[in-house]
């Protein structure tokens, strides 16, 4: 199982990569939202991995890597840093970034404050630059604390994944979100969850694409539009539907526009160093 060691905890990841032997693909690292670990991008590594090395850790306190205790103090700059460890350990100099929900947010902190590490970026149904609801965290910890992280996934999955995401995998979802560590939970909502972070978004100079839906519950298009217009090269696709989790709902939708942007960027990369 490999697993890199942190100073603090382990950080468990998977390597995917169904390229050519003879070539040197490019890497893209994937960062999974709140409640999950690298399973859920299972729909995408058939898309990604037949170009690209694709590397998905499990973020501290979460999956297989070490949970949090409740009062870990949860910031950007640490999360950064696990994710560039990561990427040292394994001579990556230069990658191509993906996430979804709060992994977006993550993602576009960690763009614009490390860009010199950035091919592109892509952010697939992620949250406002700021977003409201800060209020609501203490209730969010009693409810953890008395009920457990599934009744709170339970509570929450309308509209995750849309009107038309089969029954069953509401279910799976469900439960896969239902056991993350409520410690882990506690501390990344104080820490993370609600953070303003519509500073860092002009510092992203690498290309961008951000993905929503026509009805997304974490904000309507224009609103989407809004903080994806302060990044500089950056476009938005808009995809049928209601679905604010659109990297689970649309999964095969949103990883084959994501390969022809990078694929787009890679091209154009190659061209401006001729």
């Amino acid at each position: 199982m490999p697993t890199l060691k942190l100073p603090d905890c382990e950080m468990y990841y998977r390597v995917d990569d169904f390229t050519d032997p003879w070539t040197k693909p490019e890497t893209v690292l994937m960062l999974h939202g709140n409640a999950e670990s690298s399973l859920s991008w299972y729909a995408w590594v058939p898309v990604l991995a037949r170009h690209y090395q694709v590397l998905r850790p499990d973020m501290r306190g979460y999956g297989q890597s070490t949970p949090m205790p409740r009062d870990y103090e949860w910031t950007f700059d640490r999360l950064i840093d696990d994710y560039c460890r990561l990427m040292d350990h394994l001579k990556i100099e230069r990658f191509h970034l993906v996430a979804a929900k709060i992994g977006g947010t993550i993602a576009r902190v960690f763009a614009g404050r490390r860009p010199e590490r950035m091919l592109s970026l892509t952010v697939v149904g992620t949250p406002q630059a700021k977003r409201p609801g800060a209020e609501q965290i203490p209730a969010l910890i009693e409810e953890y604390e008395t009920h457990g992280a599934e009744h709170w996934a339970r509570r929450t999955m309308d509209g995750r994944l849309g009107e038309h995401f089969p029954a069953e995998g509401v279910e799976w979802w469900t439960k896969f979100m239902g056991r993350a560590p409520v410690s882990s939970l506690i501390g990344f909502n104080r820490g993370i969850n609600y953070a303003d972070i519509r500073a860092d978004l002009p510092n992203i100079s690498c290309p961008t694409l951000v993905i929503t839906t026509e009805e997304s519950g974490l904000g309507t298009v224009e609103r989407t539009r809004e903080w994806q217009q302060t990044i500089p090269d950056s476009r938005l696709q808009v995809l049928p539907g209601k679905s604010y989790h659109v990297a689970a709902s649309d999964a095969e939708a949103c990883a084959k526009a994501t390969l022809a942007f990078m694929q787009e960027t890679s091209i154009k990369s190659r061209q401006g160093h001729q």
